[in-house]
């Protein structure tokens, strides 16, 4: 998955990074974190209805109530969040697809937090911490479940697919922040 889905991915963290190398100040780290919760929130959604069935640990991992834990601890709250849409979601294979992606920037977290760190933020890290010393644990996982849940070639395009859609919106949710912020 990795490899058919990695310039979808490096676009996104592309956005990603240049929003967090303009980070001075514990109220742009909020923006940021808002950015995440409304797309983590909308994909959540999405698959809510799916997940469970094909990943028995779904309810013990990270999820958008971390991001908000976050964006309060800085004094922040989830009013005026940038508008986020998640891909339509319509079997678990699919959802497998779109929390690829958000399972992904969670193990990706540690790196934002060294990030931030750099720049004077020192708090607000409980989503980005991810799953501490069972990250590797987790990850495994979850890509067992994404690696036997797709049984034919349409299903793996359709996990492909989901995954795509997913970095594509999720690194609109940046853009579309940015361009308000601007204004």
């Amino acid at each position: 998955m990795s490899e058919v889905t990695k310039s979808d991915n490096q676009e996104t963290e592309k956005k990603v990074v240049l929003r967090i190398k303009n980070i001075s100040s514990d109220a742009d780290y909020i923006e940021l974190l808002k950015c995440f919760y409304a797309y983590f929130n909308a994909v959540e959604k999405a698959i809510a209805p799916y997940i469970n069935a094909v990943l028995s640990d779904y309810s013990e991992r990270c999820d958008s109530s971390y991001i908000k834990t976050d964006i309060e601890e800085l004094g922040g709250s989830i009013e005026n969040l940038p508008a986020a849409s998640a891909t339509e979601i319509k079997n678990p294979i699919q959802a497998m697809g779109a929390l690829y992606v958000l399972e992904g920037s969670i193990m990706g977290g540690p790196y934002i937090v060294q990030m931030l760190q750099k720049k004077g933020i020192e708090k607000g890290f409980s989503f980005f911490s991810g799953y501490g010393n069972e990250s590797g644990q987790k990850w495994a996982s979850f890509t067992s479940v994404l690696n036997i849940l797709p049984q034919t070639e349409t299903d793996i395009a359709n996990t492909v697919d989901a995954a795509r859609e997913t970095f594509k919106r999720f690194g609109n949710v940046f853009e579309i922040a940015r361009s308000i912020e601007v204004q």
